[in-house]
């Protein structure tokens, strides 16, 4: 049984951008407490944050950069210099003006919040220094930590029940606040009442995603490795043993899998790794953990998202041991948890939304197919009290930043000012901004009066592909003809572009055309790229063996996959 505890709601605050497209059309109205703000109020709101004991506090920006609060008030967690609670909207005066990065808030509760310039502002409950101003003072308005972060940029935040982390931009992890279970990592159970970066085992690593549980820390390093401290009384930190963990350690059961981001729930957690896997481990007693029981696991666990008939036909995760379903497992891109709530959510590179766990009383004890478009809503309808997992980001439609202006303007032959024509079509786009964009045209378009440039080298989707990505910085093409646009992004030594490539290729990885991926890896010397296909090739051996570009592969190339994949045993029996 997981140790009782005060159950309050809260979780690790993820930095979201305003072009994060699939949160714009966020009902915000979702949240009963916005039900308190007039038309004219939420149609003005750009970021929002529910948080507190019953879903009862409210933070949100509005599109001039205002920051407004309203709701009881507890402990002064909204900021207002006072512990009077508000049914209306008040102005939060001593944070106007700055962009909001990143937030996160504990159980008491306690806001940790990193602006856009990367300064770090708390406020709120402080009985165990959670706020890190070196006091065990509730904090009634915002106080700017900077110690030991004065040289320091903070990229992302995380709160447990009552301490704090946060990430700085040069993969550092600093945390402060209650020690009871070595949640600060500093080797102690001492309350640490000022920021302490965490060691140990992270010397020397960097630091790329960060989440907190009640009373437990998780961070994922570069090299996809996860390292986690504090509060195991569930197994909630994967290690395979009960005993809390007061300084980083390894989970070694995730040796050969890279994981991309950790999301901890009350007393559960789950990770994404780069193959679109899921894996959940610790306390399950409301089946949080998706594995068909409710049994307890102190080892990483694999969470089995089943494709339905609605799913996008992307092949899905390799088969293994753990997964034997292999590409019948849905693709997953988003995990969501928080961290004081039995409830876990997913969402597939399809767009469908699971969820299981907690749901309004209920115990899921499967991913549940939802009708939900983000994991956002699955904690508004279903989680109790209604809370957000994250800060929002919800734009209206009709306010065009500067970037949305500009994607409108491709291709848009009323304002081009220079036209491609590539196999025979036209593609529309303006002088100022490629070389703006772009180095390769600001030295080719520089004493060219021109308004018609012909393109022979490349076809005519990847060069559009390219010019899109100049104006959106984003793009979307099959694997297939990713690979073309890697060879322009390789001969154009457009690098951010190659890794959008190489990200696009790995997402649409499947046994037919893996050796061909493999192939344009080592084509164009993207190594990350050709070692993930390898791995996949590996992976699915048997089957990849099979295929017709296998048969037809590069002597050299099959010379040196069998030579490696003889060194990785491959072929052992």
């Amino acid at each position: 049984m997981e140790e009782e505890f005060p159950l309050f709601y809260g979780e690790s605050g993820k930095p979201v951008q305003a072009t994060l497209s699939s949160l714009k059309m966020l009902d915000v109205g979702k949240w009963p407490m916005f039900s308190l703000c007039s038309e004219e109020e939420l149609q003005l709101i750009r970021q929002a944050c529910v948080f507190g004991s019953a879903g009862n506090e409210v933070l949100y920006t509005t599109v001039n950069d205002e920051i407004f609060v309203l709701g009881t008030n507890c402990c002064g967690c909204l900021g207002l210099g006072d512990v009077q609670s508000t049914i209306e909207p008040r102005r939060l005066d001593s944070l106007s003006g700055k962009k909001i990065a990143c937030l996160s808030y504990g159980s008491g509760p306690h806001i940790v919040l990193a602006t856009a310039e990367g300064e770090v502002f708390t406020w709120g409950h402080n009985a165990y220094s959670q706020l890190g101003n070196g006091t065990t003072n509730h904090g009634l308005v915002p106080c700017h930590i900077s110690t030991n972060l004065s040289n320091k940029q903070v990229i992302e935040v995380a709160c447990g029940s009552y301490h704090s982390l946060v990430l700085t931009s040069d993969g550092e992890v600093f945390a402060w606040g209650y020690n009871n279970s070595g949640q600060v990592g500093s080797g102690s159970t001492a309350n640490q009442p000022i920021p302490r970066r965490v060691t140990g085992c992270l010397q020397n690593k960097v630091v790329v995603n960060i989440a907190c549980g009640q009373m437990c820390s998780m961070v994922v390093v570069d090299t996809g490795e996860v390292y986690v401290w504090g509060y195991n009384g569930n197994g909630q930190l994967g290690l395979g043993s009960g005993g809390n963990q007061p300084t980083p350690c390894r989970i070694a059961a995730l040796q050969g899998i890279r994981v991309q981001r950790v999301a901890c729930g009350y007393a559960h957690t789950l990770v994404l790794t780069d193959e679109g896997q899921v894996y959940a481990w610790g306390a399950n007693s409301y089946g949080q953990l998706g594995t068909g029981n409710k049994s307890n696991q102190s080892y990483p666990t694999p969470v089995v998202v089943e494709k339905d008939s609605s799913c996008c036909g992307q092949p899905g995760p390799r088969p293994t041991p753990d997964f034997p379903c292999g590409a019948r497992c849905a693709r997953i891109v988003e995990i969501a948890a928080c961290h004081s709530a039995h409830t876990s959510a997913a969402k597939t590179q399809g767009g469908n939304v699971y969820m299981w766990g907690q749901c309004r009383g209920q115990s899921v004890i499967l991913p549940h197919l939802t009708h939900f478009s983000c994991t956002d809503d699955v904690f508004a309808c279903f989680a109790t009290p209604a809370v957000t997992w994250r800060l929002l980001s919800v734009e209206p439609d009709d306010h065009l930043t500067v970037a949305e202006s500009l994607k409108r303007e491709f291709d848009n032959p009323d304002t081009a000012d220079l036209k491609f024509l590539v196999d025979g079509k036209y593609i529309y786009a303006h002088k100022v901004l490629l070389k703006i964009r772009c180095e390769h045209f600001r030295s080719s378009l520089e004493d060219n009066e021109d308004d018609i440039v012909e393109m022979s080298e490349f076809s005519y989707p990847v060069y559009r592909a390219f010019l899109e990505y100049l104006y959106t910085d984003s793009i979307s093409l099959s694997p297939e003809e990713a690979v073309g646009l890697l060879d322009l992004a390789t001969f154009y030594r457009e690098n951010r572009l190659k890794k959008l490539c190489q990200q696009t290729i790995k997402q649409g990885i499947c046994e037919e055309n893996a050796i061909a991926l493999l192939s344009a890896a080592v084509k164009y010397d993207a190594q990350d790229l050709e070692e993930f296909c390898f791995r996949f090739c590996i992976n699915h051996l048997t089957v990849v063996t099979q295929t017709s570009g296998f048969a037809e592969m590069d002597h050299d190339l099959l010379k040196n996959f069998i030579s490696k994949a003889s060194r990785v045993g491959a072929f052992k029996n």
